[in-house]
């Protein structure tokens, strides 16, 4: 199946990357922490911090519980398109894992 998707650099991490989502430029910093095994984002527009640490969860879209019109306007959606996977890992992170654009219209 082909899907639109934000392709993680994982040997870059830490490392912060323009991105354009909806029609707007915004920038995405990916962390890693290794001791959990998982991922936070932190999201900025215009040099200013709309979120810092947002945990990547399976299956739950970032951003849901701040997101304001501020905020891009496909959700991003980290999920593995098999269904075999439960959570996001180090491992799985754009192999099986996929932050996935779903664009709402």
């Amino acid at each position: 199946m082909n899907f639109e998707y934000i392709e993680i650099e994982k040997e870059l991490i830490p490392y912060r990357f323009e991105i354009e989502l909806g029609a707007e430029l915004f920038e995405m910093e990916i962390n890693y922490n290794l001791q959990h095994d998982f991922f936070t984002v932190d999201l900025y527009k215009d040099d200013k911090v709309l979120i810092y640490g947002e945990r990547v969860t399976y299956g739950v879209p970032l951003f849901e519980e701040v997101f304001d019109s501020r905020f891009p306007g496909p959700t991003i959606k980290p999920i593995d398109e098999s269904g075999q996977e439960q959570r996001v890992t180090f491992e799985n992170l754009n192999e099986t894992v996929f932050l996935r654009l779903v664009n709402d219209l």
